[in-house]
């Protein structure tokens, strides 16, 4: 994302027929380190029919302790229930990537194989976690 240019970012998150949010995350008042209002996370999150979408997310890697990626999933899957959806979608997974492995660690998880639609991660024959 470090790369795109302003007109990149603008049809990615405008020009698209899916609506697109950014969901903001700051410090509270009762936090120790830090401002209130501190900016330390964003997701750019697809909201679909069927449920929400982690398009692309981000944290100040400055507060590497404080596991701001696990917080906005988990997040996200209390947003994705509290308006009635039955999914959160994570993206992409690549296996074997040590930079997706988080994702196989949230549970129930599903993989799409083409044909073959979307079936249970343990039951995928490309194994998993």
């Amino acid at each position: 994302m470090t790369q795109m240019s302003y007109p990149d970012y603008e049809f990615m998150v405008e020009d698209t027929p899916v609506q697109s949010i950014l969901v903001e995350y700051r410090l509270t008042s009762d936090c120790e380190e830090g401002d209130k209002g501190q900016l330390i996370a964003v997701a750019l999150t697809d909201v679909l029919n069927d449920g929400l979408s982690m398009v692309y997310s981000f944290y100040d890697p400055a507060m590497p302790k404080r596991g701001l990626g696990n917080f906005m999933i988990l997040d996200h899957i209390q947003r994705a229930r509290a308006i009635g959806s039955g999914y959160l979608y994570l993206g992409y997974w690549v296996p074997n990537s040590p930079k997706m492995a988080y994702k196989a660690t949230y549970r129930p998880l599903e993989v799409q194989r083409g044909a073959r639609g979307w079936v249970p991660l343990d039951a995928d024959s490309d194994g998993g976690s």
